[in-house]
């Protein structure tokens, strides 16, 4: 993890020698501080061209990543963000497992007050798995709302375009 210098300085946004990572690689991720945090607000993040790989075959699995918190002190830099998510391109795990794993490096990184992450998967033999995982910080609020969120996200279910 790389945090902005006290100038808000990232190295990632703007680099011309942008280097992609071939393996899983948290420490791309970089943080700046959040302008507004006596705000509670929503950021969200869409990736429709997320990688992985099957962990008992090998083959490529496809989705659309959404990653929507609300940032305490601290936020993540969405170029850093996309390096991190293209670092899972050769990385074999399940759907399920990426998802928590995406959630549990941004809760360590940010520290957000709430975060969710959504993983909708193109199908692969016939069927598709979306994952949703979520976080509010404890004994807060926000621990509150995540459970609802969790019992309720996909009660209405929006209208899903990348299959």
């Amino acid at each position: 993890m790389r945090q902005a210098n006290e100038m808000g300085t990232i190295s990632a946004l703007g680099n011309q020698g942008t280097k992609y990572p071939t393996d899983y690689a948290p420490e791309v991720l970089e943080i700046f501080p959040n302008k507004h945090p006596e705000n509670d607000y929503f950021v969200k993040f869409n990736c429709p061209e997320f990688t992985s790989l099957c962990p008992m075959t090998g083959q490529p699995d496809f989705a659309t990543i959404y990653i929507s918190y609300i940032p305490d002190e601290l936020m993540v830099e969405s170029k850093s963000l996309k390096l991190y998510l293209f670092s899972f391109r050769n990385h074999g795990d399940f759907h399920e497992d990426c998802m928590n794993i995406i959630m549990k490096d941004l809760i360590k990184l940010m520290k957000p007050r709430y975060i969710e992450v959504w993983g909708k998967f193109t199908p692969r033999g016939g069927i598709s798995i979306d994952p949703y995982c979520n976080y509010g910080r404890p004994d807060t609020k926000w621990e509150k709302f995540a459970w609802d969120r969790l019992c309720q996200h996909d009660l209405y279910p929006e209208k899903v375009d990348n299959r």
